[in-house]
């Protein structure tokens, strides 16, 4: 049997999609790159995992120091091993994919970006390596969970109105959902509560304003969009 030192050791990375929900559209987070490979190209944020380092600890120094955020809803996606995927050698990438909301964090790009910007999912760049892929994983990842688990209510404001929750789902599922069928479905999940206020100031009439029940311990809803 070889010996453990005699087998190569391929580089570990971790990448991260964070995705945001801001101006009633569906964002994702972009790098441009100083360095080569990929050089002034957009990236998805990630760093080489150090050997020190859990998973968890190099996320949350690519968001701390490449991103400037902390303390985020956070989900390992995939792993992506394709040999070929970076050009600088034997990569393998382990992927997580992130729900912020905006207004909650001052996004500033770290020493190994030129810049950090908000792409609309349906009108991103270019991307280096192999992040296009990474990021269509992500993205139905996110359109299959919010079918059955309240990830969503990461991207809105603690309070909001229904039709604010049901105008995100349609941005995150792409795809026009009954409203009547939507508001009896997630008030009987128990997912939200009311929360006896109303957001005055609306063309129409005051619209009752809604938390998420974090009390929540286990649910079956199943949101059927057709």
């Amino acid at each position: 049997m070889k010996s453990f030192s005699s087998y190569k050791n391929p580089a570990l990375a971790i990448d991260l999609v964070v995705f945001g929900y801001h101006d009633d559209r569906l964002s994702v987070l972009l790098l441009n790159r100083k360095d080569e490979p990929f050089k002034d190209q957009w990236t998805l944020p990630g760093a080489f995992l150090q050997m020190e380092e859990s998973f968890q600890d190099a996320c949350d120094r690519v968001l701390g120091t490449k991103l400037g955020m902390n303390k985020v809803y956070m989900e390992q996606l995939f792993t992506f091993d394709d040999p070929a995927r970076d050009p600088r050698g034997r990569v393998i990438s382990v992927t997580y994919y992130a729900l912020i909301n905006p207004k909650k964090f001052e996004v500033v790009a770290g020493k190994m970006a030129n810049d950090v910007q908000w792409f609309d999912v349906r009108k991103l760049p270019a991307l280096g390596f192999d992040h296009k892929t990474i990021f269509k994983t992500a993205h139905q990842r996110l359109k299959s969970k919010i079918l059955y688990y309240p990830v969503g209510f990461e991207l809105l404001d603690e309070t909001f109105t229904m039709p604010e929750l049901h105008h995100l789902y349609e941005c995150i599922l792409e795809t026009k959902i009954d409203r009547r069928n939507f508001s009896r479905k997630l008030l009987a999940s128990e997912y939200i509560v009311e929360t006896g206020s109303r957001r005055e100031g609306q063309q129409n009439r005051p619209a009752d304003l809604y938390k998420f029940n974090k009390k929540l311990k286990q649910n079956n809803f199943q949101l059927n969009i057709n």
